[in-house]
């Protein structure tokens, strides 16, 4: 039988970064969430702190993830809808109304503009008495994955590039304590890759944000102890086990072979893990609950750092109050009454976990050999040869259920004729009318020559090598919106159109 990699807390960490596992310390509950005003999703926020939740995870709504503001145009029926409208600092004040930021770490899932959601939320503190160096928290600021899986990018990548690496360094000073990027490697599996595409492409969004550091005069061993990873638990149980395992090992190896690290802690892969939106289906909801324990347990085993479970609900809606509350006391009922947190890497050992740790390892060093050969990660975006692995991808496991091959219970096998009746969050009708309202507001009450004065100078900085932190968050201040300072670097950088893939 194969001899697990190592010890527990020792590179290349394969059995997990900390040498006592959970019994030190659990993972952090952090359950996303995020619909309609700002004012709602504080109260959902504190309904999940009241019920156990140890951090907060907040979903934007696409204009807001797009770089717009609610009242523009093409926002028209999508403000609040798949998560809160935030327009500017007011939103934000609301949004952490309550919500004592010296004891709760925030998530942010923001790319694009994930600088500005950052020094929104940094000046909220700020006003709360917190100091930027008692601030925890993440915000996801992958912007490569955007090209390659989500479509919510704005401007060209190597000034997207540009954005996430000044905000990297400007935290580094101000913000300390603060994961300054959560590289994603849950999208790309939503969007269809293989277990080992999705390690492979993250590690290579991984590698190439790190060169970008280091080109602006970083020290790897100043940034990578705040790099962390977000990846997907997927529906196969042994094989997600093994990936969070493998992943771990890769990421020692590269950051030690490739990079040179000497601090332990850059070599340490820290990650979130989320359940597997895909997966989930609209036809016997209930048997959601089964697959999200399943996909947790699996990320509990591989050790993750923090976990966010999937409401029951969400192939139909946003989930509701009950069902968030569901889902939270799934991964509850595994931190306290299942018993794997008392053993340090349980599956070290288990011939089929070794075995398939080792070869999901060896895959992906192939696969990022073979993205290296196109000239690194931008290259192989820029020409859509990744894109074009993930559809391939994508389609065969489809045309996998079609067929039968694979089954997907209450999908293609076990139908049931009688309809469930579940119910379903919707969102308030006025949201979007009382949202611009507020903008509006909020336009007519600031100082309108500070704010003019703000964006020509974060304009400014746009065309040169600034760092463009300290120009966003002067313009935050003053309650420039995100669709100002946005459109600001437009006009600068235009906006990105994807390449046709042949």
């Amino acid at each position: 039988m194969p001899f697990p990699s190592g010890l527990p807390g020792q590179y290349p960490y394969t059995r997990g970064i900390q040498s006592s596992g959970y019994r030190g310390k659990l993972w952090t509950m952090r359950q996303y969430a995020g619909y309609g005003s700002a004012a709602e999703t504080n109260q959902r926020f504190k309904y999940l702190l009241a019920n156990g939740q140890t951090g907060l995870s907040v979903a934007f709504d696409l204009p807001t993830q797009m770089g717009m503001d609610s009242d523009h145009p093409l926002a028209l029926g999508e403000v609040g809808k798949v998560g809160v409208a935030i327009d500017t600092l007011q939103d934000m004040e609301t949004l952490l109304a309550g919500i004592p930021l010296n004891s709760v770490s925030v998530s942010m899932t923001i790319n694009a503009t994930a600088a500005i959601l950052l020094a929104m939320v940094a000046t909220v503190a700020k006003k709360q008495g917190v100091a930027g160096k008692a601030l925890h928290g993440t915000v996801q600021n992958d912007i490569l994955k955007e090209y390659i899986a989500r479509g919510t990018y704005i401007y060209p990548p190597r000034f997207s590039l540009r954005l996430i690496t000044d905000l990297i360094q400007y935290c580094s000073v101000e913000l300390p304590n603060w994961n300054t990027i959560s590289i994603s490697g849950y999208h790309i599996r939503e969007a269809g890759s293989t277990a080992v595409q999705e390690l492979a492409f993250t590690f290579a969004n991984a590698i190439t944000y790190s060169r970008a550091a280091l080109d602006k005069g970083m020290d790897f061993d100043e940034f990578a102890p705040r790099l962390s990873f977000f990846f997907n638990t997927h529906n196969d149980f042994l094989e997600e086990i093994a990936k969070f395992r493998a992943a771990r090992t890769i990421w020692a190896r590269i950051a030690k072979e490739w990079f040179h690290a000497t601090n332990p802690r850059s070599m340490m892969l820290r990650f979130h893990a989320q359940t597997a939106g895909s997966t989930l289906t609209a036809q016997q909801p209930d048997n959601n609950i089964v697959r999200v324990a399943i996909q947790a347990l699996a990320a509990v085993l591989g050790g993750a750092q923090s976990l966010h479970t999937n409401s029951k609900d969400e192939a139909l809606a946003l989930p509701t109050a009950d069902a968030a509350r569901l889902a939270l006391r799934t991964q509850q009922i595994i931190a306290w009454e299942s018993g794997v947190t008392n053993t340090v890497d349980p599956v070290g050992g288990s011939e089929a976990i070794e075995t398939m740790t080792n070869e999901i390892e060896r895959q992906v060093f192939a696969l990022l050999d073979a993205v290296d050969k196109r000239g690194g990660m931008l290259a192989a975006i820029e020409t859509g040869w990744v894109q074009s692995q993930i559809q391939e991808s994508a389609y065969a496991y489809q045309r996998a259920i079609e067929t039968g091959e694979r089954i997907v219970v209450g999908v293609n096998q076990f139908e049931t004729r009688e309809k469930e009746f579940v119910p379903i969050h919707s969102n308030d009708p006025e949201l979007e009318r009382d949202q611009v309202a507020r903008l509006a507001g909020v336009r007519s009450d600031r100082n309108f020559q500070a704010v003019s004065e703000c964006l020509r100078r974060l304009e400014s900085a746009a065309r040169s090598e600034d760092n463009l932190l300290p120009h966003i968050a002067s313009a935050v201040a003053e309650y420039a919106s995100v669709g100002e300072i946005s459109d600001a670097f437009r006009r600068v950088h235009g906006e990105y159109r994807e390449a046709a893939i042949s």
